[in-house]
């Protein structure tokens, strides 16, 4: 089990370093973005190329961001049910849901989507817009996307087997401190005067 521990510490590093690339093609999203509405107004010029090229880095961050959610433990649960549960309970309920559902799902869009990109890398698909970009650097998005998030599936896995026989602490049970939104509550009664 130790050694799966390592293997899910190397999973969690590498969708760690993806999440925070995500940050930065997020910046550059919002930069091509604003340069090419001054440029389309501006100087009403426009490129198909650089409208395609933010299609593409939204749909990184949009994908990539699936292992580095899952990692942090921020995806959707209905935490009507799992609130009242203890962390054994919750831990079991992971593990149904990642084997039953998570993976199964991931894999096949995986298995699917890859025949999609090397048919569109083998004949050399380009946009059908004038000026646009190859179309296997997104369509080859899909299969890595979702191996990253059956990595992570499986790095959950692991922690969750592992809690349960007693290794390691609740691993849903991340405490990454006060959300932005908490941090601007405590600002505000703090100027109003109000107790924090």
């Amino acid at each position: 089990m130790k050694t799966l521990l390592t293997f899910s510490r190397a999973i969690d590093w590498l969708n760690e370093h993806v999440g925070k690339l995500t940050y930065w093609l997020i910046l550059a999203a919002v930069l091509i973005s604003t340069g090419n509405a001054i440029v389309r107004y501006a100087l009403d010029m426009s490129s198909n190329a650089w409208l395609e090229l933010q299609w593409y880095l939204f749909s990184f961050v949009f994908l990539f961001s699936a292992g580095y959610t899952l990692l942090h433990n921020q995806h959707v649960r209905i935490d009507i049910v799992t609130g009242s549960l203890s962390g054994r309970g919750r831990a079991w309920i992971d593990i149904f849901g990642t084997l039953f559902f998570l993976a199964p799902m991931a894999i096949t869009i995986m298995w699917l989507s890859w025949p999609v990109f090397t048919d569109a890398y083998r004949s050399g698909e380009v946009s059908t817009n004038a000026g646009g970009l190859l179309v296997w650097p997104g369509r080859l998005m899909v299969p890595a996307a979702f191996f990253l998030l059956i990595l992570q599936a499986a790095s959950e896995l692991i922690k969750r087997v592992a809690f349960l026989m007693g290794m390691i602490p609740d691993p849903s049970e991340k405490d990454e401190g006060p959300t932005d939104e908490e941090l601007l509550a405590q600002e505000l009664r703090k100027q109003r005067g109000e107790p924090v």
